[in-house]
C-alpha cells in the first residue's frame, strides 16, 4: 500500500512516521520548510513566514536585522510534559530530544510560584481523586456541561482560580460558558505531575526535523515546495492527488490542512452536504503572541512559566487569560550567548485577533503583567503578532471537532482540527494514533 500525507506539520509527520512501519509514505509540503504552524525560524524570517499562516505583526521595536535568535511562529509549550502525546510518541519512535520543564506560577497582586502549594493540593485532594477515578461514561456526560456551570457548583477558594485558569489555557478559549468540563478534565489528567509544561531545546522546529529524519530513515519521502492542487475522488473514494499537471495514485490520503480549507483541494460535491456545512463552520482559536529579548535575567525566573487573568474586560468571556514563559534562551540554543527570550501569549477569539484595536488592548494587558515580573527591566527588542488560526478548531461545547475519518473512503484528516487528545501540538500528534486505529480496522494492517 502507498499513503500520501498533505502537509509536513507535526500531525502530518507523526502520521507519516507511524504509517511508514506498514507501507510506503510520501509527504507533500507546499512551503520550503518543515513544521507547518509549529514552525521555528530565525528572527529575520519571522515576518516573511507569518504572512503564510494567518498571522500579522501589530507592533515591534528594534526587531529588524537580528541575528542568532530562533523564534516560533506562535506560542508553543507542550502541556502534559512527559505524559503528553508528543513526548510519548517521540519515546515510542526512539527519538531523543532534550526538554526543559516547569510548573506554573501565577501573576496576581503578588507573584505566586507555583500556583498550587502542597496545602492547596491537599485541600483539593477529594476533587483530584474524583477526577482521576471518573468513569469514561461519566466523563462523556460531563462533556456537555460547561466550565461556567462547574465553577458555580464547585468553585471555592484556590479551586475556583484553578477552574478559571486551566480550562482557558487548555482550550485557548476565554469564554467559560463554551468550554466543556469533560474535555477539560480529560486534558487535565495529563497535566497532573511535577512539570506539566515543557519546551524542547533548539525550538519546536527540532521536533519536526527529528520526525522527518525518522521518516526518511524508514523509507518515507518528503517533497518540500510541492503543493498538492487537488485530491482526486471518484465515486466516494479518494484515489490520488494532482500536483501541477501530474496525477499520482495513492491507496490512502491524509490531509493536514485546517479542516475549513479542505474544499480548496477537494471537490465539495463529493461530500455529504451536512458534513460539508459542518466543517465549513468550525471555528479556530486566536491569540496575541509576543517575544521580548533581554541581555540578563533574574535566575529565579529562568525556565519558569507564569499565567495571569485580567478580569472584567471587553473581550469574549469577560476575562482574558495569558501566559509568560522563560524557557527560550542561550542555554536552550535559541539566542546568542548570554541572551534570553520571553515568549508570551494572551487568549482571544479569532475575530478579536483580526482587530488592531483589540490587539493593542491585549498588548497593554500583557505589558502590565510582564512589568510585574520584570520591574524596570530594559527590553532589547520585541515583536507582537496576532494569530487568528492558533488551533485549527476550538475544542468547545458548540464547536465539536470532527473524527479523523471523513465521509470519503480512504481520506483522513490529521492535525489539531480533529477529536484527538489535548490541544495544539499534542492534539495534532495524537491524531496519528487515531488514524492508525482506523487504518488497522479498515485494512487489517497489524
Amino acid at each position: 500500500m502507498k499513503a500520501c500525507i498533505i502537509g509536513a506539520g507535526l500531525g502530518g509527520l507523526a502520521t507519516a512516521c507511524l504509517l511508514a512501519k506498514k507501507m510506503d509514505v510520501d509527504v507533500y509540503e507546499k512551503e520550503g520548510l518543515l513544521g507547518g504552524r509549529a514552525l521555528s525560524c530565525n528572527a529575520s524570517q519571522y515576518e516573511e513566514f507569518i504572512k503564510k499562516f494567518e498571522m500579522k505583526v501589530i507592533r515591534k521595536e528594534n526587531f529588524d536585522g537580528l541575528d542568532g535568535y530562533t523564534l516560533d511562529l506562535g506560542f508553543h509549550l507542550l502541556g502534559g510534559g512527559k505524559r503528553g502525546a508528543c513526548v510519548r510518541l517521540l519515546k515510542e519512535l526512539g527519538i531523543n530530544i532534550d526538554f526543559v520543564g516547569s510548573r506554573l506560577g501565577f501573576i496576581g497582586e503578588k507573584i505566586d510560584y507555583p500556583i498550587l502549594k502542597a496545602k492547596d493540593k491537599l485541600a483539593m485532594l477529594p476533587r483530584i481523586l474524583q477526577l482521576l477515578t471518573t468513569s469514561k461514561e461519566e466523563m462523556e456526560k460531563m462533556k456537555k456541561i460547561s466550565m461556567e456551570e462547574m465553577i458555580r457548583k464547585y468553585g471555592k477558594g484556590k479551586l475556583k482560580l484553578v477552574l478559571e485558569l486551566f480550562p482557558r489555557l487548555i482550550t485557548t478559549v476565554n469564554d467559560l460558558s463554551r468550554i466543556s468540563a469533560g474535555e477539560t478534565f480529560l486534558a487535565q489528567r495529563e497535566l497532573l505531575g511535577g512539570k506539566p509544561v515543557v519546551y524542547p531545546h533548539n525550538g519546536i522546529g527540532k521536533i519536526a526535523k527529528e520526525l522527518a529524519n525518522y521518516l526518511e530513515k524508514n523509507g518515507g519521502k518528503i517533497f518540500l515546495g510541492k503543493k498538492v492542487d487537488k485530491i482526486i475522488i471518484e465515486n466516494g473514494v479518494a484515489k490520488g492527488i494532482k500536483v501541477g499537471n501530474e496525477e499520482i495514485p495513492y491507496d490512502l490520503i491524509i490531509s493536514t490542512l485546517p479542516i475549513q480549507h479542505i474544499f480548496t483541494i477537494a471537490n465539495k460535491e463529493e461530500f455529504p452536504d451536512d458534513w460539508a456545512e459542518y466543517v465549513k463552520n468550525l471555528k479556530p482559536t486566536g491569540s496575541l503572541v509576543a517575544y521580548h529579548a533581554l541581555n540578563n535575567l533574574d535566575k529565579k525566573l529562568l525556565n519558569k512559566s507564569f499565567v495571569f487573568i485580567e478580569r472584567n474586560v471587553d473581550f469574549e468571556g469577560n476575562d482574558v487569560v495569558g501566559m509568560i514563559d522563560f524557557k527560550m534562551h542561550w542555554m536552550t540554543n535559541l539566542a546568542p550567548k548570554g541572551k534570553y527570550i520571553i515568549q508570551s501569549y494572551v487568549i482571544c477569539s479569532p475575530e478579536e485577533a483580526k482587530s488592531k484595536r483589540k490587539m493593542e488592548e491585549l498588548a497593554e494587558i500583557l505589558d502590565k503583567n510582564l512589568e510585574k515580573l520584570l520591574p524596570n527591566k530594559k527590553i532589547e527588542w520585541n515583536v507582537y503578532a496576532s494569530i487568528w488560526h492558533l488551533d485549527g478548531v476550538a475544542k468547545t461545547i458548540d464547536c465539536i471537532k470532527p473524527n479523523v475519518a471523513t465521509p470519503v473512503q480512504d481520506l483522513y484528516i490529521a492535525g489539531d482540527c480533529v477529536a484527538s487528545k489535548g490541544v495544539g501540538m499534542n492534539c495534532a500528534i495524537d491524531s496519528s494514533r487515531l488514524i492508525m486505529e482506523e487504518v488497522k480496522k479498515q485494512y487489517r494492517v497489524e
